[in-house]
């Protein structure tokens, strides 16, 4: 059984030099890939992070975010992930997107301008209602927490 989803809306102010807007890779790619609008090459360092332009603005609608996730082929051949992953993109922000990323390798890693370097998924969000008591419900978990089920 097929379950389409309708597509969310997004605005883009598109101001990078190739005037390439971030495209899905496949048909069944769940983020969008996210380039570098970089004027040269950079260099990034063992255990350095950058925060590196993209050139994209969005207007993302109430009830969604951006979630900017790394690229795993990077991350595997070079070490190159995202900081604070997933980084969230609020509906109200309306600056430059911009990649936070960290060089885990022991070698240093050029990004060209032009080059994929994170991709970005548009979710639902859910907000709460925080309602204070004076005790939680019983779970078998209970307050259970890092490795509470062991290392197997």
């Amino acid at each position: 059984m097929k379950h389409k989803k309708e597509p969310v809306t997004v605005n883009v102010i598109n101001k990078r030099r190739d005037n390439q807007l971030p495209l899905y890779q496949t048909s069944g790619s769940s983020g969008l890939d996210l380039a570098a609008e970089l004027d040269h090459p950079l260099e990034i360092k063992p255990l350095e992070r950058l925060l590196i332009p993209t050139g994209i603005w969005l207007s993302i609608p109430i009830g969604y975010e951006g979630q900017i996730r790394p690229r795993s082929g990077l991350a595997l051949k070079h070490g190159i992930t995202c900081l604070n992953t997933p980084g969230t993109i609020d509906a109200d922000y309306r600056g430059e997107i911009k990649v936070l990323l960290i060089n885990l390798s022991n070698e240093s890693f050029v990004i060209e301008p032009n080059q994929r370097i994170a991709q970005i998924v548009f979710c639902p969000v859910a907000k709460a209602e925080l309602i204070q008591v004076g005790e939680l419900d019983f779970t078998d978990r209970s307050n259970g927490g890092f490795g509470h089920t062991g290392t197997r």
